[in-house]
């Protein structure tokens, strides 16, 4: 049997990994400036995680939410203290997209309506109403395709303003991401996530926070959201939430009420992935981890805007992305292949970052330089050159 060849991959294997730094099978060392698609948020192999999961391993390692599972309301009280979400609730699934079906999917429930909106270069997963919600019609299949979904011109608050008055009572959901991720690192303006805000309450509607890849501190704050002074009606997480074990959820406002069966999984909230995202929360509170980010953030982009080089530096603390100038389409490559440095891109060609949030000086630094190095490299490009 063949793997299905759905993923672009570069011709490496990594053997081991530690903090910000892996090994491949020839001993070669790279530093991880993307983490996985932002998973890796306290660093690989961190002893506290690997001695947690390992511990829970030795006890037991799964049975189904037809029984207590203790670490799940662990996990749900330390979460709710360290978000700052004491009164919200908590349901555990596996993934970021499972997690905006369900969010999205609650909505539905709680307002009796079918009506999403959503924004222009947003991603909000791969499955059912999640890709529905996504704008990249390269992956909706016809089964995806759905009429109840609005696309809307992200930052737009008159776009927004003109759909609530055409539509308001049909609205579900408002999904938004506080800073889009693959669409090209693009940060939501704070005024406009209070206007979302706003307009929720005023006709009814959810405000669903996709926090899967800006959340979980990536941005200085717990959720980027925080930075606009509004709590969503639902929060949706995944990615660092587990440092790699895969493990999601939503965090749910106080005046959403459960019933039963309402919501289900097999594997959401089994106890390894629980031991996995309780070490990730105590090690960010005892490691100052977003603190970490919001001011290796801030050295990055000093640095990388510092280059002159570089054009629209944006993000905020360790979700990053810029966009090489054309005659350096290649940068991200000879990043790695010549610096071994891991990052990530968005099209057409923004250079994303998202590294550990433990992410040391040292490793910042390193990036920086490895970064210089590749920029000067490069002729001068014949419109940049004085004449």
């Amino acid at each position: 049997m063949r793997l299905f060849d759905v993923y672009p991959i570069n011709d490496i294997a990594i053997e081991r990994a530690l903090g910000s730094t892996v090994w491949d099978d020839k001993g070669t060392e790279y530093l991880d400036m993307y983490g996985g698609h932002a998973v890796i948020s306290i660093g690989h192999t961190h002893p506290h995680y690997v001695r947690r999961i390992t511990e829970q391993l030795s006890r037991y390692g799964f049975y189904s939410n037809s029984v207590r599972i203790p670490a799940q309301e662990e996990l749900a009280s330390l979460l709710g203290r360290v978000s700052g979400r004491d009164d919200y609730q908590l349901f555990l699934c596996n993934s970021g997209a499972e997690a905006n079906e369900n969010a999205l999917k609650l909505a539905s429930f709680l307002t009796g309506r079918s009506r999403v909106v959503a924004f222009r270069r947003g991603f909000h997963g791969r499955t059912s109403l999640a890709v529905a919600a996504t704008d990249n019609p390269a992956i909706v299949a016809p089964v995806n395709r759905t009429e109840n979904v609005t696309f809307l011109p992200f930052n737009d608050a008159q776009a927004l303003e003109d759909c609530f008055r055409r539509e308001g009572d049909r609205i579900a959901a408002v999904i938004i991401e506080g800073i889009q991720g693959v669409g090209g690192i693009h940060v939501a303006d704070d005024e406009f996530l209070r206007r979302i805000r706003e307009l929720c309450d005023r006709h009814g509607a959810v405000y669903v926070a996709d926090a899967v890849q800006c959340g979980y501190g990536r941005s200085g704050r717990f959720f980027s959201h925080d930075y606009a002074g509004v709590d969503a009606d639902i929060y949706s997480v995944a990615k660092g939430m587990g440092n790699g074990f895969p493990i999601g959820g939503i965090l749910i406002a106080p005046h959403i009420q459960p019933r039963h069966s309402m919501l289900g999984t097999t594997f959401g909230g089994n106890p390894l992935a629980c031991a996995a995202a309780l070490a990730v929360l105590e090690v960010m509170e005892s490691e100052n981890l977003m603190q970490n980010a919001a001011r290796m953030g801030g050295l990055l982009m000093d640095g990388i805007r510092g280059l002159g080089t570089m054009q629209n530096v944006r993000g905020r603390g360790l979700m990053i992305g810029f966009d090489p100038p054309a005659h350096m389409k290649d940068l991200r490559k000879n990043l790695l292949t010549k610096q071994h440095v891991f990052t990530g891109e968005a099209k057409p060609s923004v250079v994303r970052l998202l590294p550990s949030l433990a992410l040391s000086e040292a490793d910042a630094l390193r990036f920086l330089q490895a970064l210089r190095t590749e920029a000067e490299a490069f002729p001068t490009h014949p419109e940049t050159t004085k004449p």
